[in-house]
């Protein structure tokens, strides 16, 4: 789900903290090219992280007075940019819930929020090496295409479901891409979990039979619930070409698990923090279904030529 409260969140931030500014920050999930590892003094260890409890009380001061908002703490670590604490917080409000993230300087007293993006001469490179190393979803299109599209989906996700039709039409436009999808189910969604570990499973029977559940699951959205997905998305599974109750029993084992585990270990990697994320080549794009048509092809084509 896409972050239906983050100008609020960026308001109220900007109105009550001071923003400390970084420098040149990496990629997610690797080291650029010809940088030096961080020195004793500004590298972030699990000995000088903020305290949960000192996230809980910054969150409190910030967002009490609203009785409406609550929040979790999904993740307080070292991040990927020398010297700076990574958290990641889901707040929920009547509107929805958001994945917000909160870059914290060594000395605690300032935050920044945002997405690290990356820098250099060949910014997306890093991220392009890891996915090619680690996708493992179904695909569609030649497998050594020049481009490959990745994109990070959770089945349940709203998001998801809209930006589908920019999709399909970016592949129909793009046949020599290769395009792969990758389970990535956000805590936030009941039923989620139970989708990627379906989906997962017909992969591994049938891709062609992957593509049309993925179809009919966001098509069906409205009717799957916590309660009757088991019921629902077995249904799905055998209108899309599998035997539907041995897609079940496959969800329980621990395969399933472990496939669904390391795709979102990878989105983690890579800086996935919502759904629908896609990657062109490793470059990240993110709200596609406000993203122009001619905008991703003209991305796709440009991808294309550099790859050359």
């Amino acid at each position: 789900m896409r972050r239906t409260t983050r100008l609020v969140f960026i308001l109220l931030i900007i109105c009550t903290l001071a923003v400390a500014q970084t420098t040149a920050p990496g990629p997610a999930g690797a080291i650029p090219a010809g940088a030096r590892p961080a020195d004793k003094a500004t590298s972030t260890t699990a000995d000088n992280l903020p305290s949960e409890a000192t996230v809980d009380s910054f969150l409190q001061q910030t967002f009490g007075y609203d009785s409406q908002l609550s929040w979790k703490i999904s993740a307080i670590k070292p991040s990927t940019a020398a010297g700076l604490a990574e958290v990641d917080v889901v707040l929920a409000s009547p509107q929805g819930q958001q994945l917000s993230r909160l870059y914290i300087t060594p000395d605690g007293k300032h935050a920044v929020i945002g997405e690290l993006i990356p820098f250099g001469a060949r910014p997306y490179d890093a991220v392009k090496n890891i996915l090619d190393r680690g996708i493992t979803g179904p695909s569609r299109g030649p497998k050594n295409a020049s481009v490959t599209i990745v994109e990070f989906g959770d089945l349940q996700c709203p998001a998801c479901k809209a930006a589908q039709p920019t999709i399909e039409a970016l592949i129909a436009a793009e046949p020599n891409v290769r395009f792969v999808f990758q389970n990535f189910p956000l805590e936030m969604h009941n039923w989620a979990a139970k989708g990627a570990d379906y989906a997962d499973c017909i992969a591994q029977k049938s891709n062609e039979a992957f593509w049309k559940f993925i179809a009919s699951t966001y098509a069906q959205h409205s009717d799957i619930t916590a309660e009757n997905a088991d019921e629902k998305l077995t249904a799905i599974a055998d209108a899309s070409g599998v035997k539907g109750s041995e897609i079940a029993a496959c969800t329980a084992t621990p395969v399933a698990k472990a496939h669904v585990d390391a795709s979102i270990a990878l989105g983690k990697e890579v800086n996935v923090t919502g759904t629908p994320t896609l990657f062109i080549n490793g470059r990240s794009i993110g709200n596609i279904a406000n993203v122009p048509n001619d905008t991703l092809k003209a991305l796709v084509d440009f991808a294309a030529k550099d790859a050359k």
